[in-house]
């Protein structure tokens, strides 16, 4: 969503015409372009849309200026602003997202070190009595929902970078996530560069992993979640799901409010991304598959609500029955205003328009969740993979 934003202001930045009219006409063809890169992911639409509205309510304010090019900057500096604010509230909706999930991931720790004990055994079946010894909390991830996906924490992994900067131990089992291996590529990338112990796994090797005791919880991140609280996560999320129930292991979705949306009813709903055929037939630098073969190459999969342990909001722990509990955590604060769930990325924006009627045509207004600019990062906090 964040990244969407910024793209609408890196649209327009460099705009020089002279008339406010052809300004607009040229961020609504960004925004539209920026709309069809992602069908699935919800937050995008949801971060086009509040840059339209941005720049709708500054035009009111500019109305009257001088000159069209005082006004056309006026209403860049507002979709700068209006950028920052939304990377500066990913922040901290990631880190409340880490917070609620860390204390999750806990209560597990704490359980299944009281039957360690009992048994005289750590997590590994070695001999922990006397020793003083905190097993780490094995976790199972999917795709990539870290600090590289976000502006800071991510989502699925915020419990983890979370748990960490407080001294709680953690393994990581990162699925490669096949076609684009986000797992290998990034998730355990930005592990390794945070100091969070990782082990890259075929998708495949999920189940076995599982079967053997490894994992004590599964924590993902989500595209969309629909009001019944089916979720679309990166292809091959639902094969992990049913794994997780088969074994009994919790299977955590992590989610901002940004990707609820309350509009689709289920997630037979949800749009799902179609993607190129060469990512499988030629993904790993080499043709793997025989010339001509017909390949399906869905992006996303759908997780049925009943397969969800929970769902981690930056608001809180969303549990079963998911529809009343959605509803009401987007009620909450919000009034009727939710997420844009589908189309162009919200209504166009016209300076033809009277100044009261900019706005006109825009049927949904998400607020922001979490609102305030972020404190100093404090010493000893993780390093965003990448950089020093």
């Amino acid at each position: 969503g964040v990244a969407a934003g910024f793209g609408v202001y890196l649209g327009v930045r460099d705009y020089r015409g002279p008339e406010l009219f052809g300004f607009y006409d040229r961020l609504n063809e960004v925004a539209d372009y920026l709309a069809t890169s992602r069908p699935t992911a919800v937050n995008l639409f949801w971060a086009v849309d509040r840059m339209r509205r941005a720049a709708r309510e500054a035009g009111r304010d500019s109305f009257g200026a001088q000159r069209p090019q005082d006004a056309i900057e006026v209403v860049k500096k507002r979709l700068l602003e209006e950028c920052l604010a939304m990377a500066e509230e990913d922040i901290k909706a990631s880190k409340a997202i880490g917070e609620h999930g860390l204390k999750l991931l806990q209560k597990i720790s704490n359980l299944k070190s009281k039957i360690s004990k009992r048994r005289g055994k750590n997590a590994h079946g070695q001999d922990a009595r006397g020793t003083g010894e905190a097993n780490p909390i094995e976790v199972l991830t999917h795709c990539n929902a870290g600090g590289l996906a976000t502006v800071q924490y991510g989502t699925a992994l915020a419990p983890i970078y979370v748990g960490a900067e407080q001294g709680v131990r953690f393994h990581v089992w990162s699925d490669e996530t096949r076609p684009l291996l986000q797992g290998s590529r990034i998730t355990a990338f930005e592990l390794q560069a945070n100091g969070v112990p990782v082990t890259v796994i075929c998708d495949s090797m999920a189940a076995s992993v599982m079967a053997e005791g490894k994992v004590d919880a599964v924590m993902v991140g989500t595209d969309r979640v629909a009001a019944n609280g089916d979720v679309a996560n990166k292809i091959g999320t639902l094969s992990v799901a049913i794994n997780a129930r088969h074994f009994g292991i919790p299977f955590y979705v992590a989610a901002p409010t940004s990707s609820i949306d309350m509009r689709l009813k289920s997630g037979r709903e949800i749009p799902i991304e179609q993607r190129p055929p060469e990512e499988i037939s030629n993904g790993l630098g080499r043709q793997t598959a025989p010339e001509g073969s017909d390949i399906y190459n869905p992006a996303f999969d759908v997780t049925p609500a009943e397969l969800v342990s929970a769902i981690i909001t930056e608001k809180g722990v969303i549990k079963p029955p998911y529809g009343p509990a959605l509803a009401k955590l987007m009620q909450e604060g919000t009034g009727s205003k939710l997420p844009v769930a589908r189309g162009g990325g919200g209504a166009a924006v016209t300076s033809r328009a009277q100044p009261k009627r900019l706005a006109s045509g825009a049927k949904s207004k998400p607020k922001a969740t979490v609102k305030g600019k972020s404190k100093p990062r404090a010493k000893g906090r993780l390093k965003r993979a990448g950089r020093g």
